[in-house]
């Protein structure tokens, strides 16, 4: 079995959707069944069929998120030593050697990445092409836009 790399705010999210889950949606769609029950004829009962679907979604996401959180493998940056190191949890920021533009990405579980947000998934290509080298290092990435080529200009370890 595989472990999930995880950060504790991804775990956290995580765990808070899942009770969110649990005690709102989940009631909430017990109560919409029993409802369309009382109409009647459940083969031609619409709002029965949309409920009993919901509850499906419901309960594969609740499975889906423990399945997760069982296999997690939560990594606390906080407690890792500071180096120049580019590791799982770190914020790095990067300078593309062509167009000198300096870009920050933390990097994170595959579940909490959100590039709007510059957190990318560990294995992301550029991720991948960061995690082990070190603050001065040169490496090359493939993009969708041909090779391009940043140093590291820093490694920090943000919570």
């Amino acid at each position: 079995m595989n472990k999930i790399p995880m950060t504790v705010a991804g775990a956290a999210a995580l765990e808070e959707e899942l009770q969110h889950l649990k005690k709102v949606e989940r009631p909430k769609i017990i109560n919409a069944i029993a409802e369309a029950r009382e109409h009647g004829d459940l083969k031609e009962n619409a709002e029965y069929h949309a409920a009993r679907e919901q509850q499906g979604f419901c309960e594969g996401r609740i499975q889906e998120i423990e399945g997760k959180l069982a296999d997690a493998q939560i990594i606390d940056i906080a407690k890792i030593p500071v180096s120049d190191k580019v590791i799982f949890g770190a914020t790095v920021t990067i300078v593309d050697m062509a167009s000198d533009q300096e870009k920050t990405y933390k990097i994170v579980g595959e579940d909490e990445a959100s590039p709007n947000e510059n957190r990318i998934s560990y294995s992301s290509p550029i991720a991948r092409g960061l995690i082990g080298k070190c603050i001065g290092d040169v490496v090359s990435i493939q993009t969708p836009n041909g090779v391009v080529e940043y140093e590291i200009d820093n490694v920090e370890h943000i919570v």
